[in-house]
């Protein structure tokens, strides 16, 4: 793929333009809505423009000092333009990533959740492994972490689900919802024999308000509940957990982490927007294949990844083919390798 995607499209300076001299209007504010809009927009644009822009001027310096360099037969500068050109090169990868994600809600924070599914406490425990392998993830992005729901189960836990912001979570994120396999020696086990298990991972934007999502009163059940997470005695004493179930399409999102009421039923509005968001999108795209995958049994034979422990260690992406065998590192958040292939395998299969 070419760098600047961005300088082959001559309207991104435009656009930054027009953008830019509209916020500078005196009645600009009048409507926050539409100026909220507006200035997503802008930062948007100016986020894969700009960046792009500073690289290839910082190319063309160096471009220029090399060729003064041996003009002059001057080998002084050798390794100091050495030591530039790989740093360039470093800033170049990593921006042409973000340009595998010009999805309209890339950008966003997303939520993510985990499902144990057929092994008992053997995939209780998987699951709590895999929960915990995003998370080193996104605190090594420095991203910001709340756990929203969560159900503890015997081994580990049977489902969770958090919400995890920062620039582009959900773009880098977005390639991970499947299943995922474990191959290992069973802890559980007192013959020590080699067991399989399966979870569930599924990613959804976060939807901010300059995206409508219409959810008819009509449409939808709220039921209240006593939370069984942390929190305390109060947990125990009130109904503040909620569950919101969307009608039409069945969709359910809840939330019990938070001691008010009001603010679990905030987020739960707020995941079931997501969620129906990425529902509709891929109905008219015409593009269920993610949707279908959640729906899928968490067994055997849907699996997007496998993780094996023994008789080798190996982790390996069956879509991709991208495989690495320190299992490790990619338990402990290094999975970088695989998201990455993941973003050039999908980029380059959706051209025409």
């Amino acid at each position: 793929m070419k760098p600047g995607g961005v300088f082959e499209d001559a309207s991104f300076g435009p656009r930054i333009a027009a953008l830019e001299a509209a916020t500078a209007g005196a009645r600009f504010w009048d409507d926050p809505r539409r100026a909220e809009k507006v200035m997503g927009e802008l930062k948007a644009l100016k986020g894969r423009y700009e960046p792009w822009k500073a690289l290839r001027s910082e190319a063309e310096d160096l471009a220029a000092l090399l060729e003064l360099a041996g003009e002059a037969g001057d080998e002084s500068q050798s390794g100091e333009i050495a030591a530039a050109l790989k740093e360039l090169s470093g800033r170049f990868e990593k921006q042409n990533i973000f340009e595998l994600m010009p999805g309209e809600v890339d950008r966003n924070g997303c939520f993510l959740t985990i499902h144990a599914g057929a092994g008992g406490t053997e995939a209780c425990d998987w699951s709590g492994m895999l929960y915990r392998m995003y998370l080193r993830w996104a605190e090594q992005k420095g991203f910001r972490l709340e756990e929203v729901d969560r159900l503890e189960a015997e081994g580990g836990i049977k489902s969770a689900t958090c919400r995890i912001d920062g620039d582009y979570a959900y773009g880098y994120l977005k390639g991970e919802t499947g299943v995922h396999r474990l191959v290992r020696i069973s802890p559980f086990d007192a013959n020590s024999r080699r067991h399989t298990s399966f979870a569930s991972a599924y990613v959804f934007p976060v939807i901010d308000d300059t995206i409508e999502v219409e959810i008819r009163p009509e449409d939808l059940r709220v039921d209240t509940y006593r939370s069984g997470g942390a929190g305390g005695q109060h947990v125990n004493k009130t109904d503040s957990a909620v569950r919101f179930t969307h009608l039409p399409t069945g969709i359910v999102a809840a939330c019990q982490n938070e001691r008010s009421q009001i603010k679990n039923r905030s987020i739960a509005m707020s995941m079931l927007k997501a969620r129906l968001y990425e529902y509709y999108r891929q109905e008219k795209e015409r593009e269920n294949e993610k949707f279908a995958q959640e729906k899928k049994d968490i067994s055997w034979g849907n699996q997007i990844r496998s993780y094996v422990f023994q008789p080798y260690t190996l982790v390996k992406d069956y879509r991709t083919k991208a495989e690495m065998g320190n299992i490790q590192a990619v338990m402990d958040g290094d999975i970088d390798f695989f998201i990455e292939e993941y973003l050039r395998f999908a980029w380059n299969h959706s051209r025409p």
